[in-house]
Parts: structure tokens; C-alpha cells; sequence
């Protein structure tokens, strides 16, 4: 069968000869998206999108690529994982727009240029090596390997690259799932590339996130000349010991899995600029990073408890990034991670729940198990961020071999 090759133009060729960092070097997966005339992803050899192996999913201005590689095709056409064993494995990852990629720093103070690849004494440096164009890079080369070695294996493999993961995440990982519920398609396991090792590849890799939950809070005051504070009312000062509670109030001690949830005022405004004007009127906004001993119905109740005992005249906005979710300790992705980093690095595995939060958080309420594993992320957004060459050919071998544990019996893996 005519193999699937999923990958970015212009590097279907590269990725053929069988070195992550080729897929990236010279490539244009390191430009922002709206810089990637080429980044039509000329996804497919051998079959047509038409087929359902591979399509866009279009959401607002967004565009999502959806790609997959069946095993058992016959005559053309997908053999239906009607008895669980054909086990969908979803393989998901961000190729950013530029204004959600956040500012590189000044590029002088890069050693090469951000958006140009470079290799340099053992590490690739540029803008996304290490979140997450790496980890994009190595689940592609495993999965293309995976596939050479078993056309028909008995199973699906697809690929999610989407450009909203960094952004208001609305039409990106959303609306493929959306699009996915609609078709009554399932995803069995999910493994995302983003970068979750800390102090060397593989040591940790994460089974949840905690949930992210914004309230924009607006405090009514009157405004008046702070000569005359008897004829005003000042809500920084009605506030301030309602946002001093908020502040010191021990939500949870957490639990087995998660860290306690934390409370972090972001912003704070009022006043004109003006020494001597009482402000009318006062924004803040705070986040609640939470875990599973809370929901967000639950702490949004006990914040408005807070602050109406406080007799606030207030309104607030709430803005829900994402539940907390875990995956299954005893399941077989977890498993499947442990045993492929074990043997393939040599090294006892972590798993873990911190950090902030990532599409994994719209994909585990379908049911799937989910899993983030990639490179070292002490460089994730900064200046001159890099990911070492060799942890990234390791890093595609450890998901060939997770592949290998989730699609195929031991004998043939």
C-alpha cells in the first residue's frame, strides 16, 4: 500500500530520510503560520483526502489539519474499528499563528535568528524547537516509521496540527472535536507533543492539568476629589480587604495527584492618572488555577459569597479555559509511556499534573486517555530557545515504541 505521508510541505522529503532535525532545519515549520505559503500541507501520497484520510476542519479564521493513517486498508477504503481492537491513537500538535506565538525578545539578542533553525553544538535553536514544533517533528518521523514497518497495522493513526493552542483556543482542537462527536468518531488514546520534560528527556510526563478560571471583576465606586472623601467612595478601598481575603484564603491542600489550587490577582486598574481624583471605578482580574476538589460553578459561588459579604457593588466575567482532568493511572497509555521510556531511555518516568494548561483539556472528556510527553521546556518561550538534536531523535523513538505497545500484540511489536 501506497505509505501516508503527513508532515509540512516542503519537507515531505526530509522527513522520508529518517532524521527529526532535518524535518526542521532549513524547514518552514518554524515561520508563523500566516508566513507559510507552503503550509497548504500537501498532506497525502497515494490517497485522496476525499477518502477521509486526510481534511482541513475550518474554524472561524483558523484552519486545522486533520490526517490519518488507517491500518487494514483494502482496495482503497478504511477498515471500520468495529471491535475495539482497531484502538484510534490521536497524535496532536501546534503550529502557531505569529500573533499567538508571543513576542521572540529582541532579535538581536538571539545568537541566530528566531525564526531561522540552526544547530549549534548539539542543539537546535529557534522559535518553537522545543514547544512545540520539536515534539511535532518526532510524531511524525515515529509515526511514518511505525507505519514502514506496519502497513497494516490494526489500528488508526491521526495527526491534529492546529494553530489555536496558544490563543483563545475556540476554533482549533474545539472544533475538530466538535467535527469528530458529529461523525461519531472516538479517540481511544491521545498522546500530545508539548514539552513536559524537566531536568532530562522523558523524566516526567503529564496525566492531567488543573483547570483555568478567569474572573474579570469591575468595582462600582463614586469618584470625587480626594480633598473631599466624604462626597466620593472609593472602591479600591471598599476592595481591598474582600481581595486581601481572596488572597489568603486556603482553597484545598490538594490531593494525590494535583497541587493546591491558587488564586493570582493578574491586573489591577482604577483612577485617571490624576493624584487628585478618587477613582470611580476598579478593574481586577484574577485566575484560579484548580484542581479536581473544586469545580468552576463551585468557586465562582464562593467568590461572589466573598465578596457580597464584603457589600461590594460589583459585576464579573468568567472566563473558563478548561476543567481539570486526569488520565488513568492503570490504563494502557499510561503503561504503554512508562514501559517505552524504560526502555528506550533507560530511566524510571514521573507522571505529573502541573504546569499551566493544553489542548489535552478538550480532548479527555471524549473518554480518551491522554497523555503530554516532549522535550525539556526550560526554554519554552524565551530567548534563544533550543531542544537538544539527540533528545529529539530518542524522543521519536520513544513514541515509535509507544505506537508499537497501544496498536500491536508483543509478538509484533
Amino acid at each position: 500500500m501506497p505509505l501516508v505521508v503527513y508532515g509540512v510541505n516542503p519537507v515531505i522529503e526530509a522527513l522520508r530520510a529518517g532524521r527529526v532535525t532535518r524535518l526542521l532545519v532549513g524547514a518552514r515549520l518554524f515561520l508563523p503560520v500566516e508566513k507559510q505559503p507552503g503550509l497548504s500541507l500537501e498532506l497525502l501520497r497515494g490517497n485522496q483526502v476525499e477518502d477521509g484520510v486526510g481534511a482541513f476542519v475550518h474554524g472561524g479564521d483558523r484552519r486545522n489539519v486533520v490526517l490519518a493513517h488507517h491500518g487494514g486498508i483494502h482496495e482503497g477504503r478504511r477498515v471500520e474499528a468495529i471491535d475495539g481492537h482497531a484502538s484510534p491513537v490521536g497524535l496532536f500538535g501546534k503550529i502557531e499563528r505569529e500573533q499567538d506565538l508571543g513576542e521572540p525578545g529582541r532579535e538581536e539578542a538571539w545568537t541566530s535568528p528566531p525564526f531561522q533553525p540552526t544547530v549549534r553544538d548539539g542543539l537546535l535553536y529557534g522559535r518553537g524547537a522545543a514547544d512545540m514544533k520539536g515534539g511535532v517533528a518526532a510524531l511524525v518521523v515515529a509515526a511514518e516509521r511505525f507505519v514502514q514497518r506496519h502497513p497494516d497495522h490494526p489500528g488508526s493513526i491521526a495527526f491534529l496540527l492546529t494553530s489555536d493552542e496558544e490563543g483563545v483556543a475556540v476554533d482549533g482542537t474545539v472544533k475538530v472535536i466538535e467535527a469528530l462527536e458529529r461523525r461519531g468518531e472516538k479517540i481511544d488514546y491521545a498522546m500530545v507533543g508539548e514539552p513536559s520534560s524537566r531536568a532530562v528527556l522523558g523524566d516526567e510526563f503529564k496525566i492531567g492539568r488543573r483547570g483555568s478560571l478567569t474572573g474579570n471583576l469591575t468595582v462600582q465606586g463614586v469618584q470625587g476629589h480626594v480633598a473631599y472623601p466624604h462626597l466620593a467612595d472609593n472602591p479600591v478601598h471598599r476592595a481591598a480587604p474582600a481581595l486581601a481575603e481572596l488572597a489568603a484564603t486556603v482553597w484545598d491542600e490538594g490531593n494525590e495527584h494535583f497541587p493546591p489550587t491558587s488564586f493570582q490577582i493578574a491586573n489591577i486598574h482604577a483612577g485617571t492618572g490624576a493624584n487628585n481624583v478618587i477613582p470611580g471605578e476598579l478593574f481586577v482580574q484574577f485566575n484560579f488555577r484548580f484542581n479536581t476538589e473544586w469545580t468552576a460553578e463551585g468557586l465562582q459561588a464562593r467568590v461572589n459569597e466573598i465578596l457580597q459579604r464584603h457589600g461590594l457593588n460589583y459585576t464579573i466575567d468568567w472566563n473558563l479555559s478548561g476543567h481539570p482532568f486526569l488520565t488513568r493511572a492503570d490504563g494502557r497509555l499510561v503503561e504503554a509511556v512508562h514501559t517505552a521510556i524504560r526502555d528506550v531511555l533507560g530511566i524510571e518516568t514521573t507522571p505529573s499534573t502541573s504546569g499551566g494548561t493544553s489542548d489535552a483539556r478538550f480532548i479527555a472528556p471524549t473518554g480518551a486517555e491522554v497523555i503530554e510527553l516532549g522535550p525539556l521546556n526550560a526554554t519554552i518561550h524565551k530567548v534563544n530557545e533550543c531542544v537538544g538534536v539527540e533528545d529529539l531523535d530518542r524522543l521519536a523513538t520513544v513514541y515509535e515504541r509507544i505506537l508499537d505497545l497501544l496498536l500491536l500484540d508483543e509478538e509484533g511489536a
